[in-house]
């Protein structure tokens, strides 16, 4: 047994949350694409089970009162609060990660022009992930608003007087960089401006603190470190002073004060509740449900101090494993920049990433050159990071004995999933 190999068998036997790998359903393939898509909980299936089964097949409409059904997005939202350091009441969940998007942007723009007119300016990650983007882009002409790109690390020189909101992420998608949430927050707010964060690289990984930290509005979506199943249902955090100001651009029944009055007029809830739209997708959200009691009695500073350890770990292993001119780290070294990911450079990425995933180590890559590894801390191992180091080093010197890169398997499109 190797050094390292030594080393992962000593941090695994110290590992305050090794125990929580048996609450999912895995095998013996080394998972490190949670980043696009969480595991399975082993709770879940039985949940829909009893959802479908019992729920719709026996109770029918009933389900919607005896089962809860009506109140999951406000229920399941406070199940979320804690992991992003949000108080209850201050998160529901429901609808995809861009609807979400569109309704905090588009909110934050009214609630910035409610104090100033003037303000015609959003301001947008200009390395954000597409759709970010594409949401943006179309809620600035929804608003009459100018859309201007601006990288994280230049936003506070790029704010004004014409700032009315500005959307971010938390983490890169690609590099894995963890950008600076308070300082960012604290320099929007002293532009007189709203922000609005994208959570989706960072909750269920490492401590945001909405509450603490003063943010107005956040989304995220809950099928990577959350681990709520493919396509499930994303959350939305409006904070409470902001509540009965919050305008979102998509009123629908179910957020109205009255949902079963039928009335003409629109007359908005109070509290998280403002953020419904329509009928919400119960299958997605319980399963999601159940998802989450895999974070019963676990602090997200351990799973950040997990994370971080995890991803030293690979660094340290790709450094003694891989030839230094094979690959390129363009993840962050330090600790307050890193997300939980790691982001290799490599001019062949996609034939590389085929042959991890044959071999048993799943990761994803990026277009054009990325290896994109995820570290979910509740179920990866440092074993798991050592053998998924040594693997890339075999496979990266099995092809440089052949005589250089293959085709790209992925035709140049990347991985499906952010």
């Amino acid at each position: 047994m190797s050094e390292l190999e030594l080393k992962a068998e000593k941090l695994d036997g110290a590992d305050a949350l090794a125990s929580k790998r048996d609450e999912f359903v895995l095998d013996d393939v080394v998972y490190l694409d949670g980043n696009s898509l969480g595991a399975l909980s082993v709770s879940v299936p039985g949940r829909v089970e009893d959802v479908v089964r019992r729920q719709w097949g026996e109770l029918r409409i009933r389900s919607w009162t005896e089962g809860g059904w009506w109140t999951a997005p406000e229920r399941i939202g406070d199940r979320i609060a804690p992991l992003v350091g949000a108080a209850p009441g201050q998160v529901v969940v429901g609808d995809s990660t861009s609807v979400n998007v569109f309704k905090a942007l588009v909110g934050a723009v009214r609630l910035a022009r409610s104090a100033d007119t003037g303000r015609d300016e959003i301001v947008v990650d200009a390395t954000t992930f597409p759709t970010d983007g594409y949401i943006a882009g179309s809620a600035a002409r929804m608003t009459g608003c100018t859309l201007r790109p601006v990288p994280p690390s230049e936003v506070p020189a790029a704010l004004g007087d014409r700032t009315a909101a500005v959307l971010l992420n938390h983490v890169d998608y690609r590099t894995g960089r963890l950008h600076d949430l308070p300082s960012l927050t604290a320099a929007v707010h002293a532009a007189g401006a709203r922000v609005v964060w994208d959570l989706c690289h960072s909750a269920g990984a490492l401590p945001v603190g909405l509450d603490e930290h003063g943010v107005d509005l956040a989304v995220g979506c809950t099928y990577k470190y959350l681990n709520g199943g493919p396509g499930s249902p994303a959350f939305l955090y409006v904070r409470e002073d902001l509540q009965d100001r919050f305008d979102s651009p998509l009123p629908g029944w179910n957020s109205h004060a009255e949902p079963f009055g039928m009335r003409e007029e629109y007359e908005p809830a109070a509290g998280a509740v403002r953020g419904r739209v329509g009928t919400p997708d119960i299958l997605s959200m319980l399963a999601l449900e159940a998802a989450l009691e895999v974070w019963d009695g676990v602090c997200v500073d351990t799973v950040r101090a997990k994370s971080l350890a995890l991803t030293d770990f690979f660094l340290e292993c790709v450094e003694a494993y891989v030839p230094g001119d094979r690959v390129e780290c363009v993840t962050p070294r330090a600790h307050a920049e890193r997300g939980s990911q790691v982001a290799l450079r490599c001019p062949d990425a996609g034939e590389v990433m085929r042959r991890l995933i044959a071999r048993g180590v799943v990761g994803d890559f990026r277009h054009p050159d990325v290896l994109r590894f995820g570290f979910t801390p509740l179920y990866v191992g440092f074993a798991d990071v050592e053998r998924a180091a040594r693997v890339l080093a075999e496979e990266l010197a099995a092809e440089a004995a052949r005589g250089g890169p293959g085709p790209d398997p992925y035709g140049g499109a990347g991985s499906r999933a952010r």
